[in-house]
C-alpha cells in the first residue's frame, strides 16, 4: 500500500496543471479541483488505516534509496493531519465555489484561484509527509508561494497592504529555517530525519541548543506563537472569507506540525520545553486578551487562533505522552472548528454587510440557520461541554495536573483562564451580531441584490459580499458540512483519543519511525 504515500502530493499537483489548462471554463474548473480534493479524502483515510493497522508507510521518491533520496513517511500523526486537512479544504473549496456562483464571479479570479488553492493543498500534504528538513522547506514554500497570490486575490488596497506583511514575515521565517538547515546538514551531513536522529544525539549538546533555538523560532513564526503572532491579525481577515478560512485552519497548523515532529523525533526531552511552557502561556493568555478588545469578528476570531495555538504548545512543552496525544486531538478539532467560524463569519458578512459588531444585530431572527452555524461551533471553541474542544482541553489539563510542575499548573490555570474569556468573547459576538436588535442600516433581505444589479459594481474585483442577499446554498451546505465534522468529531472522540495516544507514543519512542525508514538501522 506504500504507492498511495506520495498521491496526496501528486493528485492536487496535477489537478492543479489541469485547471490551468481549463482557464475560462469555469464548471471544469469547479469539477476537476472537487474531485481531486474528493480522492484526496479518500486516499487519506486509508493512509491512516493502513498505518494504524501496519505502521508508517515509507515511498522512497524517484526510487533514490534513503538517504540519498527524498522519502514520504505516512505515519499515523501524518496520515490523521492529512485526512482532517483534506476534508477542511474540500468544504472551503465548495463554499467558494458557491460565493462565485452567487457574485457572479465564475470567471475572474476564479480562474487563477483553483490551480493555486490546488497548489496550496499539495503544498500542504507535502510538509505531512515529508521525510527529510528540505522536503519540507520545499513544502512550506508550495503552500507559501500559492498563499501569496490567494492573498491579494482581487488585489484591493488593504489586501495588497496584508499581503507585503504576510510575504515579509513568511520570507523572514523561510530564511531563518534555510539557514538552521544549512547549519543541521555541515554538522551532522545529512537531512533525512530519522538518520538525524542518531547523528543530533551525538552531537555537543550547546550546539544542538542553537539548532533546535533555530528551527523553534522559524516554525513560531508560521505557528504564530508568541511574541511572534502580530502579523496575523493584520493579514488574514483582509482575505476573501474562504481564503482565510483556510489560512486560519490549515497554515499554522503546519507550523505546529512541524514543532511536533522535530522536537518530539530530533530534540527529545530537550531543554527548550520549560521555554516552550512559557510561550504557550504567553500565547493563550495575550492572544484572548486580544480577542476580547476587538470589535470585529474576523479580527476577534483571529485573535483566538493564536491564543488557541497556546493549547498545542502547552501538550507539546509537557514532553510527556499524555501531552502530546491532548495536543494532537486539539490540532485536529481546531483546524475542524476555526475553520468553520471563519467560513460563517463570511456568511455573516454577506447577510449583515458587515462583520463590525456595532453595525450588526438581530442576525438569530433573520437568519435562524445562520445562528446555528456561528453558534454551535462558537460553543466548541469556548470548550463547552460535551463537544470536543471539552475534551481536548480536558485532556490537556490531565496531562498538566499528572505532570505537577510549577509550570504545569501555571498553564492548566492560563488554560482554564484563556477558556472563560473565550466564552465571554463568543458570548459578545452573540449578544451584538445575533441576539439584539437589528441595527438601523443593515439591509434587508435583497437589498444588497437590487444595489448590485442597479449600480454595476465591479464585483469580481472586490469580494462584495451583497450585503442583504439571501445565504447562498452552497456556501451554508459546506459550512453545515463543517459543523456536521465538528459535531462528529465529539462522537468519535474515544477513537480518535486512540489515535492520538497511539501517534504520541510513536512519536516518543521514534523507533517505529526510524524502522520504517531504514529496516536494517539508520547508517
Amino acid at each position: 500500500m506504500s504507492w498511495l504515500v506520495p498521491l496526496p502530493v501528486v493528485m492536487p499537483l496535477f489537478g492543479a496543471a489541469l485547471t490551468l489548462l481549463l482557464v475560462g471554463r469555469a464548471r471544469a474548473q469547479r469539477w476537476v479541483s472537487i474531485t481531486v480534493l474528493a480522492a484526496t479524502v479518500a486516499v487519506a483515510a486509508l493512509l491512516l488505516v493502513r498505518s494504524t493497522l501496519d505502521g508508517p508507510l515509507v515511498v522512497e521518491v524517484g526510487g533514490w534509496v534513503a538517504p540519498l533520496g527524498i522519502v514520504l513517511v505516512a505515519d499515523q500523526l501524518a496520515a490523521l493531519m492529512l485526512v482532517v486537512s483534506a476534508a477542511v479544504t474540500l468544504c472551503v473549496l465548495v463554499y467558494s465555489i458557491g460565493q462565485g456562483m452567487a457574485d457572479g464571479n465564475e470567471e475572474t479570479p476564479l480562474s487563477v484561484y483553483h490551480p493555486t488553492y490546488l497548489v496550496l493543498t499539495a503544498g500542504v500534504c507535502n510538509a505531512f509527509l515529508s521525510g527529510d528538513l528540505f522536503n519540507l522547506y520545499v513544502g512550506f514554500e508550495i503552500l507559501l508561494v500559492a498563499s501569496y497570490v490567494l492573498l491579494t486575490l482581487g488585489s484591493t488596497e488593504n489586501r495588497i497592504r496584508a499581503g507585503t506583511t504576510y510575504v515579509v514575515v513568511s520570507l523572514l521565517s523561510s530564511l531563518i529555517f534555510l539557514v538552521a538547515i544549512g547549519l543541521i546538514y555541515a554538522a551532522t551531513g545529512t537531512l533525512n530525519l530519522a538518520q538525524l536522529v542518531d547523528r543530533l544525539d551525538a552531537l555537543p549538546d550547546d550546539l544542538r541548543l542553537v539548532l533546535q533555538g533555530m528551527l523553534l523560532l522559524a516554525f513560531g513564526i508560521k505557528a504564530a506563537v508568541f511574541p511572534l503572532s502580530a502579523w496575523l491579525p493584520d493579514s488574514y481577515p483582509t482575505a476573501p472569507a474562504p481564503v482565510t478560512a483556510v489560512f486560519a485552519g490549515l497554515l499554522t497548523k503546519v507550523g505546529v506540525y512541524a514543532i511536533i515532529r522535530t522536537e518530539t523525533l530530533l530534540f527529545p526531552g530537550g531543554r527548550t520545553a520549560d521555554l516552550l511552557l512559557v510561550i504557550a502561556a504567553l500565547t493563550m493568555v495575550v492572544g484572548i486578551l486580544g480577542a476580547v478588545a476587538q470589535s470585529d469578528i474576523k479580527r476577534l476570531l483571529s485573535f483566538t487562533l493564536v491564543s488557541h495555538i497556546g493549547y498545542m504548545l502547552f501538550g507539546v512543552g509537557l514532553t510527556t505522552a499524555l501531552g502530546l496525544s491532548a495536543a494532537i486531538f486539539y490540532v485536529v478539532h481546531h483546524i475542524t472548528i476555526q475553520t468553520t467560524l471563519f467560513l460563517a463569519a463570511g456568511l455573516v458578512e454577506r447577510r449583515g454587510g458587515s462583520t463590525a459588531l456595532d453595525r450588526l444585530g438581530g442576525l438569530a431572527r433573520l437568519s435562524p440557520v445562520l445562528a446555528v452555524l456561528f453558534f454551535v461551533p462558537a460553543l466548541n471553541l469556548a470548550g463547552i461541554p460535551p463537544f470536543s474542544g471539552f475534551l481536548g482541553k480536558v485532556g490537556l489539563v490531565q496531562a498538566g495536573v499528572s505532570d505537577g510542575g510549577v509550570l504545569a499548573w501555571a498553564l492548566v490555570a492560563g488554560g482554564l483562564l484563556t477558556s472563560l474569556l473565550t466564552l465571554y468573547a463568543i458570548a459578545r459576538v452573540w449578544n451584538l451580531a445575533f441576539w439584539r436588535a437589528p441595527h438601523p442600516d443593515m439591509p434587508e433581505p435583497g437589498d444588497g441584490v437590487r444595489a448590485a444589479r442597479t449600480e454595476g459594481a465591479e464585483q469580481p474585483h472586490d469580494d462584495p459580499a451583497p450585503a442583504g442577499a439571501a445565504l447562498p446554498r452552497l456556501m451554508t451546505a459546506s459550512t453545515a458540512a463543517l459543523v456536521v465534522l465538528g459535531l462528529g468529531l465529539t462522537v468519535v472522540a474515544g477513537p480518535l483519543f486512540d489515535i492520538s495516544t497511539d501517534a504520541a507514543d510513536d512519536l516518543l519512542r521514534r523507533a517505529p519511525y526510524v524502522e520504517a525508514v531504514f529496516p536494517g538501522g539508520a547508517p
